[in-house]
């Protein structure tokens, strides 16, 4: 296995408790002309990240949609579980690994600079921070398990709820690594190596399927275990990827000096990086906003599975098959913005503001194109996809409607996700809370209601209503983006 760690620049001596170094001068604005190899080159290198972080994204897809199709095959009840379970999953993993969004940003930042030991604090602070959070987050979780599934979805079935608590009880303790993943993941995405983590991604994709294939049908004399034999082929990816991922930063392989393997003149700086107090600072001023902004988003994403809960289980049962669909799209839009995010922060570092603008631009239209051409794949097969996920007629019929939805979703999606994630890589993070707030928590949830329950369209309306903001998000984007003021934001 050969890890792509960016050439080392010679390391000065520093010390971490006095204040960050400054980037160099910010360009002025530039009004060359456009330049072909200049273009060219920037599309190759945002390619050259994109397309593992891609590959790494759809492996995490892959998992995803392994076993929505599996326990989709065993029971429908179990598949609407999983509308409950694998939300409340994505929701508290989404909203606690928003901490990786400030670790690649002061990663990338501090590579860009030339300052790989400030990189390494920062890493070191943001997995002690992932460990410390994962275990007050998941143990507190699982003891309220039941009871708060019964809370929050008064109108589920006793046997959804059944399969639900049993999938959570069995993933909720490996959440501690899955944060160790995201963190190291994103440390090694702002150092310029977007390979590892897609090696550790194949691994943990060839566990969960095998695993989940077995315990989920009872193959080769194991026992038949449904819902609970796709949450421990889930577990265990979570758990190989945060050990494997986690070990492998701190590795002498590494592209950051973190396990204190750095050459012999190093060693004085390392010692001296310490617990990372003032790395971590950093990481924390730009994730802040960005935990306030999944917050916002989970929060309103929680009232928009309601919403869905209230139309019953086939339409649940209908969009879970969309959304693993769908996430295809999604993380690919993802694996964009992880290049537009690492690229902008390095080149803000190096002093470089315009090619960093033009990187998020390029990004974004790369991932719009992709997107497109997935959206129409969704408009003319259908049926043929949802019906890989369910052989119920009466959801292949919902979930084929609301697909020709999403495929209109599809283009103002990636350019949102990418332009958002590249706002972020800034150090931007406040005006994609703002852009947030007001598209998922108004939008969103107020769209929805008119089109599923005013106007009478069911799930259909639901995908019209998920449509609406994302073509609400891209727009206020793409002004913010456009007006530059990233360009001051300090990280």
């Amino acid at each position: 296995m050969t890890f792509a760690a960016l050439p080392s620049p010679r390391l000065r001596e520093l010390d971490l408790n006095s204040a960050p170094p400054r980037p160099a001068a910010p360009e002025a604005p530039s009004a060359a002309p456009w330049n072909a190899t200049a273009t060219l080159t920037l599309a190759r290198e945002l390619w050259a990240l994109a397309s593992p972080a891609i590959a790494h994204m759809f492996l995490i897809t892959l998992v995803f949609l392994a076993s929505r199709a599996m326990v989709g095959r065993y029971s429908s009840a179990a598949l609407a579980s999983l509308q409950i379970s694998g939300t409340l999953t994505w929701l508290v993993y989404t909203l606690f690994t928003a901490f990786s969004s400030g670790t690649l940003a002061v990663v990338a930042r501090s590579v860009g600079a030339g300052d790989r030991l400030g990189a390494a604090s920062a890493a070191r602070a943001s997995l002690l921070l992932a460990i410390a959070l994962g275990l007050l987050v998941a143990l507190p979780l699982r003891i309220a398990n039941g009871s708060l599934l019964a809370l929050l979805f008064p109108h589920a079935s006793a046997a959804v709820l059944a399969d639900a608590g049993a999938y959570l009880h069995i993933v909720l303790p490996a959440l501690p690594l899955a944060f160790v993943e995201a963190i190291a993941a994103a440390a090694f995405q702002g150092a310029g190596d977007t390979r590892t983590p897609l090696y550790v991604a194949t691994l943990g994709n060839i566990v969960n399927v095998t695993l989940s294939a077995v315990l989920i049908f009872g193959a080769f004399g194991f026992p038949e275990l449904g819902i609970r034999g796709a949450a421990i082929g889930a577990a265990a990816t979570m758990s190989i990827e945060g050990l494997l991922l986690g070990a492998l930063l701190l590795s002498s392989r590494s592209p950051l000096p973190l396990g204190g393997a750095a050459p012999e003149r190093h060693r004085l700086s390392l010692a001296r990086l310490g617990w990372g107090g003032a790395a971590l600072r950093r990481v924390l001023r730009v994730s802040a906003p960005t935990f306030a902004e999944k917050l916002v988003n989970q929060s309103a994403y929680l009232g928009f599975v309601a919403m869905i809960g209230l139309l019953g289980p086939e339409a649940m049962a209908g969009n879970q098959a969309l959304v693993a669909i769908e996430a295809i799209c999604f993380l690919t839009a993802d694996g964009f913005g992880v290049a537009a995010a690492a690229t902008l922060a390095r080149k803000l570092g190096a002093g470089k503001p315009d090619e960093a603008a033009r990187a998020g631009w390029m990004a974004a239209f790369m991932a719009a194109a992709w997107l497109s051409t997935m959206g129409l794949v969704f408009a003319l097969l259908p049926r043929l996809l949802v019906r890989g996920f369910t052989s119920d007629p009466a959801i292949i019929s919902l979930g084929a409607q609301a697909l020709m939805v999403a495929a209109v979703a599809q283009p103002f999606m990636a350019f949102a996700t990418v332009l958002g994630m590249a706002l972020r890589g800034a150090g931007d993070t406040r005006t994609v809370l703002g852009v947030t707030f007001l598209s998922a928590m108004v939008v969103r949830l107020v769209a929805t209601y008119f089109f599923a329950f005013t106007l009478g369209y069911g799930l259909l309306g639901i995908w019209m209503g998920s449509t609406a903001d994302w073509i609400c998000r891209c727009a206020l984007l793409g002004v913010a983006y456009a007006r530059g003021r990233w360009r001051g934001v300090r990280v």
